[in-house]
């Protein structure tokens, strides 16, 4: 274990736990969803805000691929890390580049764009075509330079639509790539997490994790999954394989989800989420309440004069008619990203702390 970072579990009720992460920055109390910065910055928002109650984020993301072509290591460096570079003093969390090269890569694979081999993938920018190759051994270069507190494995990721060959060759990968993962020498105190694939197939699923937690890694994640299942299949996952991960390491779902995805998530075991919905879903015009989501869009929503939820202390609740958020949106107005991304964080960190009371109250 990567020294100055523990698991606590505090309480337990059936499969669902309520803990603590303790890491060199600070401690993140579990269940938690952490909200995504993909270049460095949780979109509308500045990172006081994001730090702030009622969001009060304990930890965010930040995405290795996207910060490696722009803005580059070179700048980062300069700066010390991604923590001096965008002002986050609180721990965070960086994905490995996998899940961007291997989606991206399928997009553009019949025009010949990504490549893929034992040793790691080659690949062109979506930004501007430029060529870039990376292997298990780059994408933990870039996350020692970015400083996270807790890096990914370089995992290869397959479509929901994969063969059961394909998953077989994506797991083999991905097991011998997160031992070359673990043998790279990381920053002092930066933890490394394995990723588990192998689709909806359970037996795939077992023998994978079994493989995983039997290495040295700090928490293990269930990746491969919202990519193109149905959330039923994706349950099934949740409730045959989570309670069978590692009890004493922390348990991350990787880019999950809904609401209903969470709870879901937590009964089963999880302990850590993260998904860009709460902020993309915002700045589309969708937004999260105790009642279920609405669309402020809507022509019901023209003259009412209520907040978007009585029950969120959020501060658009607090000051802001749902018909001042629908005019907002309708003309385009800037100040309305930040609104509503306020709500539906807040909305999200409410949540999680809702089922961690009720897990610590039994």
């Amino acid at each position: 274990m990567t020294q100055g970072f523990s698991f606590e579990i505090l309480a337990e009720k059936g499969h669902a736990r309520a803990g603590v992460i303790h890491t060199p920055r600070g401690d993140i109390a579990t269940p938690v969803f952490m909200p995504v910065g993909t270049l460095g910055a949780v979109k509308a928002m500045t990172m006081g805000e994001v730090a702030a109650p009622p969001i009060d984020a304990k930890i965010i993301l930040g995405n290795t691929y996207h910060l490696y072509l722009r803005p580059g290591m070179e700048i980062i460096s300069a700066h010390g890390g991604l923590h001096k570079f965008c002002g986050w003093q609180r721990p965070m969390l960086t994905d490995s580049g996998g899940f961007q090269v291997f989606s991206l890569g399928q997009r553009t694979l019949r025009k010949k764009l990504a490549t893929i081999d034992d040793d790691g993938v080659e690949f062109r920018s979506h930004i501007d075509g430029s060529k870039h190759r990376f292997t298990p051994e780059k994408s933990m270069e870039i996350q020692g330079i970015l400083g996270s507190d807790i890096a990914m494995v370089f995992d290869q990721c397959p479509p929901a639509e994969a063969t059961r060959a394909e998953h077989e060759q994506a797991m083999a990968r991905t097991s011998a790539w997160a031992r070359r993962c673990l043998n790279w020498r990381r920053p002092a105190g930066q933890a490394l997490f394995g990723i588990v694939q192998g689709g909806t197939h359970l037996d795939l699923r077992a023998q994978h994790l079994a493989e995983l937690a039997a290495l040295d890694f700090d928490g293990i994640a269930l990746g491969g999954l919202s990519v193109g299942e149905t959330p039923q299949e994706m349950y099934r996952v949740l409730d045959a394989m989570v309670h069978t991960m590692p009890r004493t390491r922390p348990r991350y779902l990787m880019g999950v989800g809904t609401p209903q995805d969470l709870r879901r998530g937590v009964a089963a075991g999880m302990d850590m989420f993260d998904c860009v919905m709460p902020t993309r879903n915002a700045r589309t015009g969708t937004l999260f309440t105790s009642e279920g989501k609405i669309a402020i869009r809507n022509a019901i929503h023209k003259a009412d004069t209520n907040p978007i939820d009585r029950n969120c202390p959020c501060e658009t609740c607090q000051t802001t008619s749902r018909a001042y958020l629908r005019h907002l949106y309708l003309a385009k107005e800037v100040g309305y990203n930040r609104l509503a991304t306020t709500h539906n964080l807040t909305h999200y960190a409410q949540l999680m702390a809702e089922l961690r009371a009720e897990i610590l109250a039994g």
